[in-house]
C-alpha cells in the first residue's frame, strides 16, 4: 500500500508542497561609477545562471537592459517584466543586486505592490532573498532607497564639479568644431585647438566678415570645394554654420548653462579675436535682412526638370547708360539635389508670359481660386462705394472667367497674390532649359 493510502487511513492530511517559483533573470548595466566594481551584463547573466543551476531554480526567460534606472517608468524592459508578472508568466526575479531592479521610488513601489498582491513571490540576488515578508520587503526598500540616495548625491557632486570647472574657465562639454577634448583624465574639461579644422573655422569667420559671404555660400564652399568634415566625419549643416558664427566661444568666452546669462572667461586658446566676431555679427544681421525682407513670387512652387530640385530665384542689377540701375529677377534650379545641375536661368517676365500661355492647360482648384476671386470682388465693390462713391450693380461679375482673373494676377498682382494663385494649381509645373511645362503625371486623375 502506498504512502498516500496509509496517510489517508490514518486520518492525517499530506502537507502541501509549495509551488515552484518561476524566475525571470534580469541583468542591467550599472551606472558609470560602479562599472569598475560591478560585473558587466554578460558576466551578471553567467554568474546568475550558475547560481540557478546550483540551487535548481527554474529560469523562464532572460532579459537584459541598458537604460538608466534613475527615472520612473523610463525602462522598456523593466516595464515588460512588470506586465509579464501581472499576466502570471513568471512570479520571481533573479538579478545580481537589489539596485539592478530600481534606483528610484516609483519603480521600487511597483515591485513591492506586486509582492503585496502575492503575484511576485520572490526576488533573488547573488547573496540575498526577498519574499512577501514584512522584514524582507522593508530591507528591500531600504536598499533601494540607499541606491536612490547615492544617485541624488552623485548628481549634486557632478553639478558642483562642473560649476567649479567653468569657474576655472574649463569647458564642461563636447568641444565645438575647431577644438578637441583632452583625453587625459588629469586634463578633464580642457580643450585644445584642432590643427586640421581650426584654421578653416577662422577662414569661415573671415569670409563672412571681410568678403561678405552668405551662410549658404560658405556651406557650398565647405561641402563641395573643401569636403570639410566634422570630427564625426559629417558635413556641416547650414544651421550649424550659423550657430558656429554666433558662438562667442571662438573668441574666448562661454555661457554655462545655456540661456543662463552666466558668462565665463575660458582658458582655451581663441580662434579669432573679438573684433572679427563683432564684424561677423553685423554681417549676419545684414544677411538676415536680405534673406527675409524679400520673397520672390514663384520660388519653391516649381521643380527643375533635370534634377527635381526646387526652383529658386535671385536678383541681378545692371547699370544703365543714363546712370540709373535696372533690377532683374532670374529663376533657376536651386541645385539642392545636384550641385552641378546645368539647367539655365529665366527672367521673371519671360516666366510669367509662359505661365499665362499655359493657363488653359493647367488644372485648377476651382473652389480655391473662386474664393480668392470673390474676396477680390468684395474689396473692389467696397472701394467703388467707399472711395469713388458709386456702385455699378449692372456689372455681371459672375460672367468673368476665372482664368482671365488668373492671367490678371500673374501680370499685375503682388508677389503674395501670385503665390496664392500658384497654390491653386493642381498641375505640377516643371522648368527645363528656359521652358516651362506641365508635368503629365500630375494631370492623371
Amino acid at each position: 500500500m502506498n504512502n498516500h493510502n496509509i496517510q489517508g487511513l490514518s486520518g492525517t492530511q499530506p502537507q502541501a508542497i509549495p509551488a515552484k517559483v518561476r524566475y525571470c533573470l534580469y541583468a542591467r548595466k550599472s551606472s558609470e561609477s560602479e562599472e569598475k566594481q560591478i560585473l558587466s551584463i554578460d558576466s551578471q547573466i553567467k554568474e546568475m545562471l550558475l547560481l540557478a543551476e546550483r540551487e535548481q531554480l527554474e529560469i523562464v526567460t532572460v532579459k537584459r537592459e541598458s537604460h538608466s534606472a534613475k527615472e520612473t517608468g523610463q525602462r522598456p524592459i523593466f516595464n515588460e517584466i512588470i506586465l509579464d508578472i501581472q499576466q502570471n508568466k513568471f512570479d520571481g526575479i533573479l538579478t545580481w543586486a537589489p539596485d539592478r531592479i530600481s534606483r528610484n521610488a516609483g519603480d521600487l513601489g511597483k515591485i513591492v505592490d506586486l509582492m503585496d498582491a502575492g503575484i511576485l513571490k520572490e526576488i533573488r540576488t547573488y547573496g540575498q532573498r526577498f519574499s512577501n515578508n514584512p522584514n524582507e520587503k522593508f530591507l528591500l526598500m531600504i536598499l533601494g532607497s540607499q541606491a536612490k540616495l547615492e544617485n541624488d548625491n552623485r548628481g549634486i557632486n557632478v553639478k558642483r564639479g562642473l560649476r567649479t570647472r567653468v569657474e576655472m574657465g574649463l569647458w564642461p562639454g563636447v568641444a565645438p568644431i575647431g577644438y578637441l577634448n583632452q583625453k587625459h583624465m588629469d586634463k578633464k574639461c580642457q580643450v585644445i585647438l584642432d590643427p586640421d579644422r581650426s584654421p578653416i573655422v577662422k577662414k569661415i569667420f573671415e569670409k563672412m566678415a571681410h568678403e561678405k559671404w552668405s551662410g549658404r555660400k560658405i556651406h557650398h564652399w565647405l561641402k563641395f570645394e573643401l569636403n570639410f568634415k566634422s570630427v564625426g566625419n559629417h558635413n556641416m549643416a547650414l544651421s550649424n554654420i550659423f550657430r558656429m558664427l554666433q558662438n562667442p566661444f571662438y573668441y574666448g568666452i562661454f555661457e554655462y548653462p545655456k540661456k543662463s546669462n552666466q558668462w565665463y572667461q575660458g582658458k582655451h586658446e581663441p580662434v579669432i579675436d573679438k573684433e572679427l566676431f563683432d564684424k561677423v555679427q553685423e554681417q549676419l544681421k545684414r544677411d538676415n535682412i536680405i534673406r527675409t525682407s524679400h520673397e520672390f513670387a514663384f520660388t519653391k512652387l516649381m521643380v527643375c526638370g533635370l534634377c527635381s530640385s526646387m526652383i529658386s530665384a535671385e536678383e541681378k542689377y545692371k547699370q544703365l547708360k543714363d546712370g540709373t540701375t535696372a533690377k532683374y529677377i532670374y529663376y533657376g534650379c536651386g541645385r539642392s539635389k545636384d550641385r552641378h545641375c546645368k539647367n539655365e536661368y529665366l527672367r521673371e517676365e519671360d516666366l510669367i508670359d509662359q505661365l499665362i500661355k499655359l493657363l488653359d492647360q493647367i488644372d485648377f482648384n476651382n473652389s480655391g481660386i473662386q474664393i480668392k476671386f470673390e474676396d477680390e470682388l468684395k474689396r473692389f465693390n467696397k472701394f467703388q462705394k467707399g472711395v469713388l462713391g458709386f456702385s455699378d450693380k449692372k456689372t455681371k461679375h459672375k460672367d468673368i472667367d476665372l482664368k482671365t482673373y488668373a492671367k490678371y494676377i500673374l501680370k499685375e498682382g503682388a508677389n503674395e497674390e501670385k503665390r496664392e494663385l500658384m497654390g491653386c494649381f493642381k498641375s505640377k509645373i516643371k522648368f527645363t532649359k528656359k521652358i516651362v511645362t506641365i508635368d503629365p503625371a500630375s494631370q492623371i486623375g
